[in-house]
């Protein structure tokens, strides 16, 4: 029986997260869950790693919840769907709040939780083929667990349509409300663009890159007062005294390239 879940760490520290469950077109269950959850895991304590990328097998990225595993939900107690539903949470914010930078690579459609995968990613490219939908009230259902990273990425106005209809959204219209950063007309774009991503952030200092996305987290909806000021402050001091910084300043001046590109 295959895995639901690949994960592949190249020699540049590139690792490769992608869903295997393309004859269910990469659908969620419990195994996919605790899956992405190890992978993630792997991913954040492997010194390896510079940056993941999270992409789909065959033409879906991943159609949200599996079949099997929501005839599950109809049966179980509240207390039986909120532990369910936990882990999906934790999965997510397992990816939302990864140290190093991450890409959805989205080759296919995505619809409810597989929304949620490309929303916690920091960078978000896709085919012009893909498409993306918000279909749980549909079924009587919210879009609970994702709905923070979701309404961060396209911002509540967009949320209110798209929560409230279900309707299909083409990847152009997603780029366009904050979903996705560049759609490319095939897969063989998508990989180019992915790979010219990776070349990109492989040449940045991988210390002041995770850096950087802990400052976005430590600033996004924080007033700006003395405390403030001063915590950026003290983050931007360390990074010039800190050995990568040094190393940094001191190539640029010397114009060369720094160790770690």
């Amino acid at each position: 029986m295959s895995k639901p879940v690949l994960l592949d760490i190249d020699e540049r520290g590139v690792a490769t997260v992608t869903l295997n469950r393309a004859d269910k077109h990469n659908a969620f269950n419990e195994e996919v869950i605790a899956a992405l959850s190890d992978a993630f895991a792997i991913v954040e304590a492997d010194p390896r790693t510079r940056l993941m990328v999270l992409t789909g097998d065959g033409m879906s990225f991943s159609a949200g919840a599996d079949l099997n595993w929501m005839r599950k939900f109809i049966d179980y107690t509240v207390e039986e769907n909120m532990a369910d539903a936990r882990k999906l949470a934790a999965m997510l914010q397992a990816l939302n709040t990864l140290k190093l930078p991450t890409i959805a690579c989205v080759n296919g459609p995505a619809y409810g939780g597989g929304v949620g995968l490309v929303a916690c990613c920091d960078i978000a490219i896709a085919v012009s083929t893909a498409a993306f939908a918000l279909t749980e009230v549909k079924l009587g259902l919210i879009p609970a667990t994702i709905s923070p990273y979701v309404v961060a990425a396209i911002g509540p106005r967009a949320a209110r349509r798209y929560f409230l209809t279900a309707e299909r959204i083409d990847a152009p219209t997603a780029k366009d409300i904050g979903l996705l950063h560049e759609v490319v007309d095939d897969q063989p774009a998508l990989a180019a663009l992915r790979d010219k991503l990776i070349a990109t952030i492989l040449a940045n200092g991988p210390e002041a890159v995770a850096a950087s996305k802990a400052l976005i987290f430590a600033v996004t909806g924080v007033a700006v007062d003395d405390a403030l000021q001063a915590d950026t402050a003290r983050r931007i001091a360390e990074r010039r005294v800190s050995r990568e910084g040094q190393e940094g300043l001191a190539a640029f001046f010397a114009k060369r390239k720094p160790d770690w590109a």
